[in-house]
């Protein structure tokens, strides 16, 4: 892993906004996965600001969606996405990728994510958050992880951390999701790990520092050959390297 280390969370957002900007311009065909969450909300604010960039051409998947809520739920990551970024840039609204809560068939609308990234050659760039409990995406700690896209049962410090889209009532956050998994995650050929606040410091070591285990399902990171993890100083803050 490549650390990197800045002073605040605003200054890791324009380095990462500029990074995703000269990665599009690179590449007009980027496909770019992206997370929801607080932690990204500083990167999406960069990237409205600097919207004269052609997004025409970029596809987007995100990692995951809640499932039972439609796309225009005020709780849901696609309403979430549409508001911080998708409608603030140029982006076509075929070419954004977002799995469906609602779909009759969970398990069906699963696979045909995976079928959709597969289609378009898999992710290019992969930016990704991780939880207090060491989850990316909705994959939790547990015994077991699973490989691709999958329907997910979620902790309570999870809902807890997304209570603020939900009136700030964990109880009303869906206690299921549907997350990519962490081999369509690792499939991603360049990865981008941001972390910001001292809440994520422990996360941080152990990610970073710790075994490979399913109990910090980001540990896996430590596999992939180019994976850059983008920290403020709260969060870097336990690392001994």
């Amino acid at each position: 892993m490549n650390i990197e280390r800045f002073d605040d969370e605003h200054a890791l957002a324009e380095a990462l906004a500029t990074r995703v900007l000269q990665a599009i311009l690179v590449n007009p065909a980027l496909v770019l996965g992206l997370p929801t969450g607080r932690t990204p909300l500083a990167l999406y604010r960069e990237l409205r600001e600097r919207s004269a960039i052609d997004w025409s051409g970029v596809r987007t998947f995100n990692l995951d969606e809640f499932a039972g809520l439609a796309g225009d739920h005020p709780g849901s990551y696609r309403a979430f996405m549409q508001a911080e970024l998708f409608d603030h840039v140029s982006i076509r609204p075929e070419n954004i990728g977002m799995l469906d809560g609602r779909a009759p068939d969970l398990r069906a609308e699963c696979r045909r994510y995976e079928a959709a990234i597969a289609a378009c050659g898999g992710i290019d760039l992969q930016i990704l958050g991780i939880g207090a409990n060491g989850h990316i995406g909705f994959n939790e700690p547990a015994d077991g992880l699973c490989a691709h896209t999958h329907i997910a049962e979620l902790e309570q410090q999870t809902r807890e951390a997304n209570a603020q889209r939900f009136g700030g009532d964990w109880t009303a956050v869906p206690e299921r999701a549907l997350s990519m998994g962490m081999a369509t995650i690792l499939g991603a050929r360049n990865i981008v790990m941001i972390a910001t606040g001292a809440e994520k410091a422990e996360a941080v070591r152990a990610m970073v520092e710790g075994l490979i285990t399913t109990q910090v399902p980001a540990s896996f990171l430590q596999v992939h050959r180019r994976v850059d993890v983008m920290l403020d100083d709260d969060a870097s803050r336990l690392l001994t390297l």
